[in-house]
């Protein structure tokens, strides 16, 4: 069983920036895909970004692209995602997921097995 935890939701103004950050309290993430997800209330969960473990691979929604970064720091155990310039469209529920393998298959939520608990991440002026 992974345990993912994230954090560093919080709220900021549109056009400000936000790192969160994904970690595994008991296991390697080095070895694992990592992808992120988000939840606004009434809506699908929705795929933002995904990272391999074996070749970097990274993919994007297209509605991130060019505003958030995915990165991976395995001597921290840790998976970021960088969120700049945000919009009023971007709050939700953050989560990170793996499927257990090592190479990103896709911003599907039902392909991720293993989920953390999420973050909150408010845009308000």
């Amino acid at each position: 069983q992974v345990q993912l935890v994230e954090s560093g939701g919080a709220l900021v103004q549109p056009g400000e920036s936000l790192r969160l950050s994904c970690t595994a309290p008991a296991f390697s993430l080095e070895y694992l895909v990592i992808a992120w997800f988000r939840q606004a209330p009434g809506k699908e969960r929705e795929g933002v970004s995904c990272i391999s473990s074996n070749d970097g691979t990274i993919y994007y929604a297209d509605s991130v692209k060019g505003r958030f970064t995915i990165s991976r720091d395995d001597a921290k155990n840790t998976v970021y995602l960088q969120m700049n310039s945000l919009k009023p469209e971007d709050p939700a529920i953050y989560y990170c997921a793996t499927d257990g393998s090592v190479s990103c298959p896709g911003l599907y939520s039902r392909a991720y097995h293993y989920w953390g608990q999420g973050t909150q991440v408010t845009v308000s002026s």
